[in-house]
């Protein structure tokens, strides 16, 4: 079977089987396995889709419906707009940006290349006028410097037309050049601002890089027309990546197999539907050969290089549970500010951890003080909860038939993963439970340290309005008992809350529960998770 288009998508993010797919000017590339028998390419004016009929998405791409809109307006601009892009290493942010200029009539794309300890700048000026060569007709050319190669990208725009330029992994491409950010700038205000319709994308993974050199440098003020950070795929976006077949499988084994992969794109598209998700984690985690099983090293070795093996021993810190800044220094025996605030930030921007801010009840004053860190990446948790220690007996084969259920603490673990899907998807929640968001003041995991005259609490999930607080556990469990709702009736009694306030309660939760819950009216609110993953 052959198949053609008249204007090539650049990436499209599908592997077919059993057919072959070709392109009048470019090679498609397609990364999930789907079972269907007819693919469709046409050319609708000025926009471009592939069409196919997943049931689940349109054109092949999950998710980013608000940022595509937001990236659709940048092009309908007549003047030239510079962007930021950020977010967690195989959230998409490449792909998201291919999938988004397949509006625009050009797209030019330029990658800086991964750390190393021989790079230079010439390297990557090297690798910069290769690109540069491939994709324009500039011949290759040595450049001394990147005022010369900027100068020399701007001579190679198209004429005319909307332009897409995108500037990937920019940290990797500025190693060796502290003033690469200064001349990027005078490229923008000289060159790149002057050159209607063209929207320049500066991305990368190290967030902080482009947090001090481009939206804190205070040479770009006013020149950013949009920063975005792209965040994991909702909880019914995820269950896409299951395909038709998702309609058979259990909410119990879809957020198993999520409580490793979390929402991250690239990990959801290595998910075999066919398989259970213990067969889907050994093949990816306790194999080898798996993806998942030597991607905390690389991740963690571009984006931190040289100080990784810190990093790796802060998020250590973390796996069992939230930490506040004090616990952590008192765990890796390091003093409280300095480098050990920093090294927090990095990986907070990165898309690791999350600081969660606790707040007064009653008043809804911040104490960031308290602030507690979450590792909110649930492939981290996993991987060096259950993978880094074993990595030897993996490498020798001796693990591959390894089950969820005998895992050390992995009730307790699964519990945190769970907890981490439900903060990340809190508009999901509130839709569930008929709450406008414009209506939230504070929301977040609450502790309540305990005094001479108050008692200690935690809450899962504390949600404040003006007149209510809303108080939520979560749990993942395979039966929950009747106790749940002494548990919950005695913390809300622990809350320190000011006269006049309501207090609503919930229960988030996938298991089985027990017909005395529903039945004793106790909760305000009950939430299978199961409403989450399909978002209605």
């Amino acid at each position: 079977m052959s198949i053609s288009c008249l204007k090539p998508s650049v990436y499209l993010g599908h592997e077919m089987c059993t057919m072959s797919i070709s392109c009048l000017k470019y090679p498609v590339t397609f990364r999930h396995q789907i079972d269907i028998p007819l693919i469709s390419c046409q050319k609708f004016a000025t926009n471009f889709r592939h069409q196919i009929d997943m049931s689940t998405h349109e054109d092949g791409y999950i998710g980013r419906m608000d940022e595509r809109e937001e990236f659709r307006r940048l092009l309908g601009k007549r003047t030239a707009s510079l962007v930021t892009c950020q977010g967690r290493r195989r959230i998409g942010k490449s792909r998201f940006l291919a999938e988004c200029a397949q509006e625009a009539d050009h797209f030019l794309s330029f990658m800086g290349l991964p750390p190393r300890e021989d790079m230079t700048r010439q390297v990557q000026l090297d690798a910069f006028a290769d690109q540069l060569s491939k994709q324009t007709k500039a011949p290759k050319v040595p450049l001394d410097g990147w005022p010369t190669a900027f100068q020399l990208l701007a001579s190679q725009l198209p004429a005319s037309g909307t332009v897409v330029l995108l500037l990937d992994e920019i940290s990797w491409m500025a190693a060796g050049d502290a003033d690469f950010a200064g001349h990027l700038k005078t490229a923008w205000d000289t060159h790149f601002s002057k050159r209607q319709r063209l929207v320049v994308v500066l991305c990368g993974s190290v967030s902080s890089w482009i947090e001090e050199n481009i939206l804190n440098n205070t040479g770009f003020v006013g020149r950013c027309s949009w920063q975005f950070r792209l965040g994991p795929l909702s909880l019914p976006e995820c269950v896409q990546f299951w395909g038709k077949r998702g309609t058979r499988i259990s909410t119990a084994e879809k957020l198993r197999l999520l409580s490793v992969t979390g929402g991250v794109p690239r990990y959801l598209e290595e998910i075999n539907p066919a398989r259970t998700a213990e067969q889907n984690i050994a093949d990816l985690c306790f194999n080898a050969a798996g993806m998942l099983f030597s991607e905390f090293d690389s991740i963690f070795h571009d984006i931190f290089t040289r100080k990784a093996e810190t990093y790796r021993e802060i998020v250590r810190t973390l796996v069992a549970g939230p930490r506040s800044v004090d616990q952590i220094s008192t765990e890796l025996g390091r003093a409280r500010g300095g480098s050990l605030s920093a090294s927090l930030t990095d990986l907070e921007l990165a898309g690791f951890i999350a600081r969660d801010i606790p707040f007064e009840p009653e008043t809804g004053r911040s104490r960031p003080r308290d602030a507690r860190f979450r590792l909110s990446d649930n492939y981290l948790r996993f991987y060096l909860k259950y993978v880094d220690p074993v990595k030897a007996r993996i490498t020798k084969g001796l693990l591959k038939n390894t089950a969820l259920e005998t895992l050390d603490a992995w009730d307790t673990i699964m519990g945190l993963q769970f907890e981490n899907l439900v903060h990340a998807n809190l508009d999901l929640l509130l839709a569930q439970i008929g709450l406008d968001r414009k209506l939230v003041l504070n929301a977040g995991p609450y502790v309540q340290k305990q005094t001479l005259r108050r008692k200690g609490c935690q809450i899962d999930l504390l949600i404040r309005t003006r007149r209510s607080l809303y108080v939520f556990e979560i749990k993942f469990r395979k039966r929950l008992a009747v106790s749940l709702v002494d548990e919950v009736r005695e913390k809300v009694k622990r809350l320190k809350l000011p006269k006049g306030q309501s207090v609503r309660t919930g229960l988030i939760y996938c298991g089985e529960l027990d017909p005395e819950i529903d039945g004793r009216d106790d909760f305000d609110f009950l939430v299978p998770a199961e409403k989450l993953l399909t978002g209605k």
